[in-house]
C-alpha cells in the first residue's frame, strides 16, 4: 500500500515581501483619495483638450508649451553652445594646420633664398676671378679650396688641383684680392698650400709709396710682421705692402696687406701687418704656374710703378 504524503502534492505558499504588504496597505487606507485624484486629474485633461483661449489654441497645449518651454530653450542653448564650440574647435585646428603648412612653405622659402644668395657670391667670386685672370698677364690654374689644417690658426689649406694639373711645389697662390700663400707639398689630386700667417713662411715686399723692402714672417692672429727695416725709417699705418718678386716666387707688384702698426726694436721696427686677403674665408684661389726667366722679366716689367 503506497504512503502518499500529501506535503509532496500541495504547491508552497509565496510568503509576501514587506513592501508588497505596505503597499497592499497603503491603498487599502487611500483608495478612495486615489480614485478621486485620478477623477480629477482625467477631468482636468478633458477641460484641457476642450478649452481654448486666444486664437483657439487649447488649453492643453498652453500647459505644454509652459512646461516644456525653459527646456527647449535650454536644450537649444546647449547645442547651439556645443555647435559654436565645435565651429572654434575646427577653426583653431584648420588655422593650426594652416600654420604649420605656412612655416613649412617659410622655410622652404629662406632655404631657397639661401641657396640663391650662394649662387650669386659664388658667380660674383668667379667673375672676379675671370676678370683678374684677363688682366693677368700669364695662365693661372683655378681651384677649390677643400680643406684647412688643423691646427689652431688654420695656416694651411688644401687645394682640389694637384700634379693632375701640373702644379708643384713653391708655386704662388692668389685671390684678386692679393697674395695667399704658396704651395709646399703637392699629390696627384691635391696640393696644399702654406698660407703667408705662417711663421714658416716668408714673403719678399717692399712698400708701395715708399719703397722699402723687407721679409714678410708669419704671426699670430692672422697678423704678419714686416722684417729687417730699420728704426730710422718712416713707416706710417695704413701703407700698402706689395710683393717684390725677389723671392722668385710671387710675382712682383701683387697686394700682399696693410701696415696697422708700428714701433721701434731694438735695430729693426716692429711692423705689424693685416694680409690683403681674408685667408679664414678662402673659397676659390688661382695657382701661378711657375714662370722662366722670359716671363719674370716682363712681368716685373709691367709691374713697374
Amino acid at each position: 500500500m503506497l504512503d502518499l504524503n500529501p506535503r509532496e502534492f500541495t504547491s508552497p505558499v509565496s510568503t509576501p515581501t514587506p513592501e508588497g504588504t505596505r503597499l497592499r496597505v497603503f491603498l487599502a487606507h487611500h483608495l478612495p483619495v486615489c480614485v478621486l485624484l485620478g477623477a480629477l486629474l482625467g477631468q482636468l485633461l478633458l477641460l484641457s483638450f476642450q478649452i481654448t483661449r486666444n486664437h483657439d489654441v487649447r488649453l492643453i497645449r498652453v500647459w505644454a508649451v509652459a512646461i516644456l518651454d525653459p527646456f527647449e530653450r535650454n536644450l537649444a542653448k546647449l547645442v547651439d553652445n556645443a555647435t559654436q564650440a565645435w565651429r572654434t574647435y575646427r577653426g583653431l585646428w584648420q588655422a593650426h594646420q594652416q600654420n604649420q603648412e605656412l612655416h613649412l612653405q617659410l622655410v622652404a622659402i629662406r632655404s631657397e633664398l639661401q641657396q640663391a644668395s650662394e649662387k650669386v657670391a659664388e658667380a660674383e667670386r668667379l667673375r672676379a676671378l675671370l676678370e683678374f685672370k684677363s688682366r693677368f698677364p700669364y695662365q693661372t690654374v683655378a681651384a677649390e679650396v677643400i680643406a684647412t689644417s688643423p691646427g689652431e690658426g688654420g695656416d694651411a689649406i688644401f687645394l682640389d688641383k694637384g700634379m693632375d694639373y701640373g702644379l708643384t711645389a713653391d708655386l704662388a697662390v692668389l685671390t684678386p684680392a692679393g697674395v695667399v700663400g704658396k704651395t709646399i707639398a703637392v699629390f696627384p689630386r691635391t696640393a696644399q698650400v702654406l698660407l703667408i700667417t705662417d711663421s714658416s713662411s716668408g714673403v719678399a715686399c717692399l712698400l708701395e709709396r715708399s719703397r722699402i723692402q723687407g721679409i714678410l714672417k708669419g704671426r699670430s692672429h692672422n697678423l704678419c710682421q714686416l722684417q729687417y727695416v730699420m728704426n730710422e725709417e718712416q713707416i706710417p699705418v695704413g701703407e700698402t705692402l706689395i710683393s717684390s718678386g725677389l723671392d722668385q716666387i710671387y710675382p712682383k707688384g701683387l697686394p700682399v696687406g696693410t701696415v696697422v702698426q708700428t714701433g721701434d726694436g731694438n735695430i729693426y721696427k716692429q711692423i705689424i701687418v693685416k694680409p690683403a686677403v681674408a685667408l679664414n674665408r678662402l673659397e676659390t684661389v688661382l695657382v701661378i704656374p711657375r714662370l722662366n726667366a722670359g716671363q719674370q722679366q716682363a712681368l716685373n716689367l709691367l709691374s713697374r710703378p
